[in-house]
């Protein structure tokens, strides 16, 4: 055997480089490859987000602006200013600006012809609900406001928009809805001149807006207008003077109406009936 050949077997030979090299190399790489080992990152909450990119997303400002918003105490989470940068909040918790609380959502105004057979709650386990109904209006966090039994029908107005939601529940200037009742039997004239002025039922006062019978209809079907966000004091009213409702539907939010929406359909509010919903 040669000492060319002999030097190729133990490896002296250069061949890409010695075997100094090769094994210099090999070190080297090996310690890259340990540096560049990282622990698995643990996986982000889908429900939270950094604060500053929740504020920006609102429409109030950049995110760097954000930052100094947040850094010098105009920001407050659930009631407390937080200037921590990096802080997390949750979908659901409260953030305000300078007091006046924002949303990072695009805001959404959603009008449903409700049908019977849907209960009014945001909660699951409840068998069908309303949030069934506009499950694809938008991608927006939307609830309804007031509410509708569930073999109640009619006009019902989702929205991320709290300002609307304050006019709604404002029971001094709140927004009138127009209900068609159908009862039971006649309505007496001298109970409809009650409902109408106003009466007391365990101390506390029970008034409507307006109240009358349906025109071309019999008198077990009437008019009635409140601006209580529920229709529990349609109940309150019909139970103490001994009625029973067959049918209560919605047929009127202010001056939205159920025109080209079927039963059971949506649509979303257009710019000029969100306006004039604003100024009522």
């Amino acid at each position: 055997m040669s000492k060319q050949q002999s030097g190729q077997r133990k490896g002296k030979t250069k061949v890409d480089g010695s075997k100094k090299d090769f094994k210099k190399s090999y070190v080297k790489g090996n310690t890259a490859f340990k540096r560049n080992e990282t622990k698995p990152k643990k996986p982000s909450n889908p429900n939270e987000i950094r604060l500053n990119k929740y504020v920006a997303n609102s429409g109030m400002c950049s995110r760097r602006e954000a930052d100094v918003h947040i850094a010098t105490g105009l920001v407050s989470v659930n009631g407390k200013i937080i200037t921590e940068m990096g802080y997390k909040v949750k979908i659901g918790d409260e953030v305000r600006y300078d007091g006046a609380r924002i949303n990072p959502e695009k805001k959404a105004y959603v009008l449903l012809n409700k049908p019977k057979g849907f209960a009014t709650t945001t909660s699951e386990g409840k068998g069908r609900t309303v949030m069934d109904l506009v499950a694809n209006a938008t991608s927006s966090r939307i609830k309804p406001i007031g509410r509708l039994g569930r073999n109640s029908k009619g006009l019902l107005l989702f929205t991320n928009d709290d300002i609307i939601v304050d006019k709604f529940t404002n029971s001094k200037s709140g927004v009138a809805r127009l209900f068609h009742i159908e009862l039971d039997k006649n309505l007496k004239f001298e109970d409809l001149k009650k409902i109408q002025e106003g009466f007391k039922v365990q101390g506390k006062l029970i008034a409507v807006e307006e109240i009358s019978y349906i025109d071309g209809a019999s008198k077990k079907e009437i008019g009635l207008k409140i601006k209580n966000t529920g229709n529990t004091i349609i109940r309150t009213i019909f139970d103490y003077l001994k009625y029973d409702i067959i049918s209560l539907d919605c047929v009127a939010i202010g001056h939205l109406t159920k025109k080209d929406i079927p039963r059971g359909h949506w649509k979303h509010l257009t710019e000029q009936e969100l306006n004039t919903l604003k100024m009522l």
